[in-house]
């Protein structure tokens, strides 16, 4: 196949292994890299190479990885949005941090048009029967149940593994959490910003290592909906796209006003209703939908959006969300630039900018690392789709760290906020801490 720039050569193939291709938390394994969507789903194991990300400018975010991915040398008899070598991750919340992305060994892909492939990334002087071996032990790997982290008991019963012994402690008291958030209620009511968000973290430390491809399938049947990762043991379910380009179309679905549901149909109208009639979280929304379209309308041709929010119901809460759609002008800017533009949005950082942030540095008392940071996948042609990073959770062996957070703004109640943040919490409580 000849040398790279990179020392790495990629060939993409169609897949007719259904096995592979329908199930791929159990690609993914335990320590693989997962995101499931709609429109794209990917799963890869091994890491080829980590391509890092220069995030001094939303350009720059993009050029890095587009650089580094150009420099394999690709067979690509798929051609579609997300084939090929592509690299997926979490970056941090915090926009001047340096973050990294994966490009996996061996990714298996899925359309929602039906087409199914697979990806290998190997040194340049693979031979094309390295690059088949490799598929071939994928797909024993996961017919063994070897990435499933599965004791042989646990395998035969079906199920992976799980502790017997949970403890879940607050890092803060919701006492102090809440005295805190009040302290930055009156900051906000001296004019030191519109609103901030503040968030709280629960961790939950096990008896044994919590099993990452059990937290997923329970993600995945809990919230279908939602965008669902896997990277380096950080996963979530968010529901929020952050920025998608296929080609040259750009998507986004900003979220910002949020609502508990109460498990009765009724009831949960009521609740929804009322969020939507909510001057306060109406404004709330509008504040994050202006800044996404002034943002993004730079790069694009036409950009339109939803003419009123809809509400996007979850398993625990409800949000008023708008979806936004437009044409990217030529040369279309990158997934990855788009990302280093939009982030972090008032939705999960508060507005004015910098001094919200400043806010956070000041009452929030924990470190965010990639919470309501970009996580999501880019491929060699700029393509790529990245969630808001939240309703997430970092696993590390057997001690998961679970963080939430809300707006705040001049009239915010503690208490109300406080319990917001538990229902927002619950998404990924229920998917770790099971009987």
């Amino acid at each position: 196949m000849g040398l790279t720039v990179g020392g790495l050569a990629a060939r993409c193939r169609r897949l007719d292994d259904a096995d592979l291709a329908d199930d791929l938390v159990a690609v993914a394994g335990a320590a693989g890299t997962l995101w499931e969507a709609q429109r794209v789903s990917l799963a890869g194991r091994g890491v080829a190479a980590r391509v890092a990300v220069d995030r001094s400018s939303a350009p720059a975010a993009g050029a890095s990885v587009a650089e580094a991915l150009a420099a394999i040398h690709v067979v690509d008899e798929v051609d579609a949005p997300g084939s090929g070598p592509v690299a997926l991750g979490a970056l941090p919340f915090d926009p001047t941090a340096p973050g990294d992305l994966v490009v996996p060994e061996v990714v298996v892909g899925r359309a929602e048009d039906g087409r199914r492939w697979v990806t290998t990334v190997l040194p340049a002087d693979a031979t094309p029967t390295d690059h088949d071996e490799a598929v071939a032990r994928l797909a024993a790997e996961v017919r063994a149940g070897a990435g499933a982290g599965r004791s042989l008991a646990g395998f035969i019963a079906g199920e992976p593994t799980q502790p017997g012994a949970m403890e879940v402690r607050s890092t803060r008291t919701p006492a102090e959490w809440c005295a805190s958030l009040a302290a930055a209620r009156d900051e906000l009511r001296d004019g030191a910003a519109d609103k901030v968000v503040l968030a709280r973290q629960v961790v939950v430390t096990a008896d044994a290592p919590i099993p990452v491809d059990a937290v997923l399938r329970h993600l995945r049947s809990t919230f279908p909906a939602s965008l669902r990762w896997s990277v380096d043991g950080f996963v979530g379910a968010s529901p929020e796209l952050l920025v998608a380009r296929t080609d040259d179309v750009v998507r986004c679905h900003p979220m910002a006003g949020t609502a508990p549901r109460a498990g009765d149909p009724e009831a949960d109208a009521r609740l929804a209703a009322a969020l939507s009639a909510s001057e306060k979280n109406r404004v709330e929304h509008r504040h994050t939908i202006d800044l996404v379209h002034e943002t993004l309308l730079p790069y694009c041709s036409y950009l339109d959006e939803e003419a009123e929010p809809s509400i996007v119901a979850m398993a625990n809460v409800q949000h008023l969300a708008t979806r936004l759609e437009g044409r990217l002008s030529q040369p279309a800017a990158s997934v990855l630039e788009l990302v280093g533009a939009l982030h972090p949005t008032p939705a999960v950082c508060g507005r004015p900018r910098q001094a919200a942030m400043d806010l956070i540095a000041r009452h929030e008392g924990l470190e965010r690392d990639r919470y309501a940071g970009p996580v999501g996948w880019v491929d060699r042609a700029g393509n790529g789709a990245w969630a808001v990073g939240i309703r997430c959770a970092q696993i590390d062996g057997p001690v998961a760290r679970v963080v939430a957070g809300v707006g705040v703004v001049a009239d915010s109640d503690p208490g109300m906020e406080l319990a917001e943040t538990r229902a927002k919490m619950q998404a990924l409580l229920a998917a770790i801490v099971r009987p």
